[in-house]
This record gives structure tokens, C-alpha cells and sequence, in this order.
């Protein structure tokens, strides 16, 4: 593990709807000092096929500009880069075999972050270029096919969202016809409110300054200081003068305005569309143009201390348990039982953390029924978005989770992964020894592994003082047979 000290460069690699982004800094005094950008329009948010799989263009110009930033960080070290990848990824079909193959030519892995997540990333890029201060801050941010909405003071996100607008996906939707007709421009903007105001609530007279980052709000900006207004200072009155510059001209290929990008141009009227709205609905009357942006956020996460970032995921997890009713103590004498297993099979140490949250929210399930609530469990943590994880790590937590308990076979689990069946083994054994909700003695308890044999050392009395357990364990000996791994019990 290399450190991160003085003059060391970070990278960040932002896979946009719009555009792929690399941001290279160095790191000074605290701070994170740009040394190369690079962005390329790649377009994936406007080519998803009806079965909303990446289409084979799209997914070649993706490859493509990922090669090419991976040239670009050869020798860099992989603690130094980290790479996300948003709303369009997190969509289509097809993303794990995109995933796959830009792994390979980046040279990096490549998480698929959740909406608040991303959201969070968001806060942390805008706060940390914005001068320090005490204010509220609403932070927001339209991409290609998501906008994210951050309540925020100091560098700490407190209210997060992220809902399924963006510039790429509305113009699709509401300008198909290739018009910058007024009934589009309504039909959009009417479209948008209907879904900002679900969360308004949330939003409105909790703020004091209102910030754009990155996508549209910087398009908007741009086209705006081109036409002589503020270039960092966006007005509603302004919104309206816009509108009616792009009905004017008609069509996008019409538009000639200085600061228009020809990326932008197909999508401007979308993203102008749903940028209205936010004014209108969060009653905005101007919004500040932030330099920072989700690629800045990476870069400070990387600089951050790895502890925080544990610290972030693991509030994340006792607020998910807490809106759910979890029985915490239950929960904690499980996560304590199942590391104690884990760490006596010398496993691998970074998986530690994922096994120890999904111990703490193995019974979520439970708020919807104790029958199959490994599996209800399982749903909500795909289908939730906590600060902090990946996708992947929630995916794997969810599958841990629906392997707590009931028949191993049906699993939809990779079984020649060790670390996976480690984790598994010591959660299940963990849910077993606490199934009468008491912390055993965890002294009592040895478990040796050796390539797919698993071996519990328990004391010569505990047969007859724990029947009901005892006859638990020898199901599960049976379950894990069936798979070609071996499970057994020895009573010294």
C-alpha cells in the first residue's frame, strides 16, 4: 500500500451519461491541485435499445475512451485511482459485460455507485472549491439521465436524492420530434415538477445559497456568459429568455450561441427544461455556478482517511437497521459470532467489513414478514441507496443476507469463490449458535478451514446442553455436502 503524501497524484475517472471525465490532481498542503483533464462526449445515455442494453456503438466508444485514459495513468498506483460509473451504467442491462471489458482497458476496477452516493461525491467535490462558511447549502446537479438534489453545510452532505431526469433522457422523451417547440418546453418542464415536487419537502426552507454543479447548470452558464449575463450566476428571469432564444430558432442544429457546445446542443433543451423546473418548484430565484463537481468528490475521497469511509458506510447500515426495527442487540451478538468464525478461518481482511454489515442487517427482512425474510432482506438492500457503498458491495451484502438462512443450492452464489463461502459459512454458523438470541461463549467456538473442508471444534459437553442447536448444526453439515464442501463437527 503506497501512501498518500506530499506531491502525490490522484486520478479520477468519472463514466457520465454524457460524457467520460479523468481528472488527474496533486496533492499540496491538504489540497488537491489540478495536473491534467481529459473529456470525452461519449454519449452513452442517449443509446440505450428498447431492452435498455448499451448499443454496440455505444458500448465501443465507451471502450474506446477508456483506453485511452488508461494510457494515460500507466504507473500510477491502484490505491491513487478510483473510477465510478453513473445513472446510465446503473440502468442498462447489459452493464456487467460493459464493466468487464473497461476494467480490461483501463487497467482500474470500476464501481457503479448508487444515486446518493453519487449525490454525496457531488457535495464533497462542490464544498471542498467553495469558500469555507457557515451556510445551507442546496447543491444541484443535472446529468445525462439522473439530477441529484444535496442539502449540505460545511463538507458534511445531510440530505441527499437522486431521481431519474436528465438532460439526455428528456430530450429524448420531450423533444423527440427534434422541435424546441413552447408546448415541448411544457409538456417537459410539467413533467419534471411532477417529480421534483415528491421530494421538495425535503428541500424547501432548508437552504440559503443554491449551487449548480457540472452538466447542464454549467452548459446553461455557458451559453448565458456567451449572451453578455453573469458567467457565475444563473437568474430564473434568465431561464425564460433562454426558452424563448431556443423556441426561436427552432431546432438544435439552428441554435448558434456563443458558449453552446456541440455536445450540448442536442440536449440543452431537455436539460433547460428540467433545470426550470427545479427553480420553479424548490422556489429559487438565483443559483451560484460551483466550480467543484463528482469527480473532484473522488478525489478527496481517495485523499480522505480509508477509517471515515468505513465509518460513513457503517452509519449508513445502523440508519437502514434502525428505519427498520432491527433488534440491535440480536444483531451485534451475530456480527461478534460471525467475526470471531471469520477471523479463525485467517480469511481475507478487506471482505471483513462487508460480512460484519450484513450480520447487523441480516433480519431487515423482518419489517415485512418472518417468512422469507432472507429474502425480503435481500430485496431492499438491492434496492436501497446508502452513502458510502458501491453497488457491488451492496449486491454483496444483499447476497450474504439471503444466504443467512434456508437451502444453500438455489443461491445464486459463485461457490469456487473462497472468500463468498468463508463469509457465508461464518454468518450462518453465527445465525445458528445465536438462534436463541443470546451471545454464546465465544471461546467454546473453533473453526479450522482448509480448501473445502470446514471443521467445528466444540467441548464434549455441549451436545447435551444445546440439543436444539446441536441438531441445527447437523442440518446445516448436510446442506453445505450437497455442494461439495464439507462441514463437520468434532466434540473434544
Amino acid at each position: 500500500m503506497q501512501t498518500i503524501t506530499h506531491d502525490t497524484q490522484l486520478a479520477a475517472v468519472d463514466l457520465g451519461s454524457n460524457s467520460f471525465r479523468l481528472e488527474i490532481g496533486r496533492v499540496v498542503d491538504g489540497q488537491i491541485l489540478r495536473v491534467d483533464y481529459l473529456k470525452e462526449a461519449v454519449r452513452q445515455g442517449g443509446d440505450l435499445d428498447e431492452e435498455r442494453n448499451l448499443k454496440p456503438a455505444a458500448f465501443e466508444r465507451g471502450l474506446k475512451c477508456l483506453a485511452r485514459f488508461g494510457e494515460r495513468l500507466k504507473g500510477f498506483a491502484p490505491e491513487h485511482v478510483r473510477a465510478v460509473a453513473t445513472q446510465t451504467l446503473r440502468e442498462a442491462a447489459n452493464s456487467a459485460e460493459f464493466i468487464k471489458q473497461a476494467q480490461k482497458v483501463l487497467g482500474y476496477p470500476i464501481e457503479i455507485i448508487s444515486g446518493v452516493e453519487e449525490a454525496r461525491l457531488i457535495y464533497q467535490g462542490v464544498s471542498r472549491m467553495l469558500p469555507q462558511s457557515d451556510e445551507k447549502r442546496l447543491v444541484i446537479d443535472i446529468g445525462g439521465r439522473s439530477t441529484e438534489f444535496i442539502l449540505g453545510q460545511h463538507f458534511t452532505a445531510n440530505v441527499t436524492e437522486s431521481l431519474r431526469l436528465g438532460s439526455v433522457g428528456w430530450s429524448q422523451k420531450y423533444f423527440a420530434d427534434g422541435q424546441l417547440s413552447e408546448r415541448n418546453f411544457e409538456r417537459a418542464e410539467i413533467a419534471a415538477e411532477s417529480i421534483i415536487d415528491m421530494i421538495a419537502s425535503r428541500y424547501n426552507g432548508r437552504w440559503e445559497v443554491a449551487y449548480g454543479a457540472s452538466g447542464t447548470v454549467g452548459a446553461v452558464a455557458d451559453v448565458l456568459a456567451g449572451s453578455g449575463f453573469s458567467a457565475n450566476k444563473i437568474e430564473r428571469s434568465q431561464l425564460e429568455w433562454l426558452k424563448q432564444t431556443l423556441i426561436k430558432a427552432k431546432t438544435p442544429d439552428r441554435l448558434n450561441m456563443e458558449g453552446l457546445k456541440d455536445d450540448r446542443r442536442a440536449v440543452i433543451g431537455g436539460g433547460l427544461a428540467i433545470l426550470t423546473a427545479v427553480f420553479d418548484t424548490l422556489n429559487i430565484e438565483s443559483m451560484l455556478v460551483a466550480n467543484g463537481a463528482l469527480r473532484h468528490g473522488v478525489l478527496y475521497d481517495i485523499l480522505s482517511p480509508a477509517d471515515a469511509t468505513e465509518d460513513l458506510r457503517s452509519a449508513s447500515i445502523a440508519r437502514l437497521c434502525k428505519q427498520f426495527g432491527v433488534e440491535l442487540e440480536h444483531a451485534q451478538n451475530v456480527s461478534k459470532v460471525a467475526l470471531h468464525f471469520y477471523d479463525a478461518m485467517q480469511a481475507c481482511d478487506t471482505q471483513k467489513p462487508l460480512l460484519q454489515w450484513a450480520a447487523l442487517c441480516h433480519e431487515i427482512g423482518w419489517a415485512i414478514s418472518h417468512t422469507d425474510c432472507n429474502k425480503h432482506g435481500a430485496y431492499i438492500l438491492d434496492n436501497t441507496e446508502l452513502m458510502g457503498f458501491a453497488q457491488s458491495e451492496l449486491h454483496t451484502i444483499s447476497l450474504l443476507v439471503l444466504g443467512h438462512q434456508g437451502k444453500l443450492r438455489k443461491l445464486p452464489a459463485d461457490f469456487d469463490n473462497q472468500d463468498l463461502v468463508c463469509q457465508l459459512m461464518a454468518l450462518r454458523l453465527a445465525v445458528i449458535f445465536c438462534h436463541s438470541r443470546r451471545l454464546p461463549v465465544l471461546k467454546h467456538l473453533q473453526l479450522a478451514h482448509e480448501k473445502q473442508q470446514f471443521t467445528l471444534t466444540l467441548p464434549a459437553q455441549w451436545v447435551s446442553q444445546h440439543p436444539q442447536t446441536h441438531y441445527l448444526l447437523e442440518e446445516e453439515c448436510q446442506l453445505w455436502q450437497k455442494l461439495g464442501w464439507q462441514l463437520e463437527a468434532h466434540y473434544d
